[in-house]
């Protein structure tokens, strides 16, 4: 028996989200099944991070238990052949078998894509946020500096009674333009649900000019949801990394 590491890339357009529940199909289900398929034994996948429906991402990593007899570097060749195409293996890799893709410590980079533009690009709409109000970059930086360090993030999840620890460290918050395509790159030792989309609906209502810069360092210490802007769209989403200290 060995337990093997996967990075996971997928669009995330068709699924609701990572994990299996019961309203549709989910990633985890989609792996679940293809993996137990090609090793004739039930396998069941643990993932590092449950993306919500519809959320993107290049490097989410899963860990699996199998009786592996082929180099575990070929495995990915092998599940990709019978994978849909929105969900594609990046690499498989042999971990300890006490090896936690959630019990250790990490960093993960999420980027949230705004495209900003007087229309829609039919060519981006699956993988960003339209938005066609003027968004002023540098106003939206200065917001996201408030957030950069270890605090209490309560006003920027959306509760759940499973949680009681809201303190979380980021790393960094980059907001970059590139013609009419804005990013917005986060990177930290954790997230709680909806953070990374709730923390991009307050910086969009600085970029449109709705609250100053400052206005989300008082968010922040308010320690309230209702402070904080509205939950961007799923769509604009991608998890980019997991990196493992």
């Amino acid at each position: 028996m060995k337990r093997i590491k996967l990075t996971v890339a997928y669009d995330g357009t068709n699924y609701c989200g990572w994990q299996i529940q019961k309203n549709g199909i989910t990633v985890e289900e989609v792996l679940n099944k293809t993996l137990s398929r090609f090793f004739g034994e039930e396998i069941v996948v643990i993932g590092a991070s449950r993306t919500d429906s519809g959320v993107h991402a290049m490097g989410n990593v899963a860990v699996f238990d199998a009786n592996v007899t082929m180099p575990p570097e070929k495995i990915s060749y092998a599940i990709n052949n019978l994978l849909p195409a929105d969900i594609r293996i990046q690499k498989s890799e042999e971990v300890a078998a006490d090896f936690h893709p959630r019990y250790c410590d990490t960093a993960k980079t999420y980027e949230y894509r705004i495209y900003n533009a007087q229309f829609p690009d039919p060519m981006v709409r699956l993988y960003s946020h339209f938005v066609y109000f003027h968004l002023d970059e540098a106003k939206m930086q200065q917001g996201a500096d408030y957030l950069v360090g270890e605090h209490d993030f309560k006003s920027f999840c959306t509760p759940r009674p499973d949680v009681e620890n809201t303190v979380r460290t980021i790393y960094g918050i980059a907001v970059i333009r590139e013609g009419n395509m804005l990013r917005i790159r986060i990177r930290g030792n954790g997230f709680l649900y909806n953070m990374v989309r709730i923390i991009v609906g307050t910086l969009l209502k600085v970029g449109m000019g709705m609250i100053p810069p400052e206005q989300v360092g008082v968010i922040l210490e308010a320690k309230d949801r209702t402070k904080a802007g509205h939950k961007a769209a799923a769509c604009g989403l991608t998890l980019m990394e997991i990196e493992y200290l």
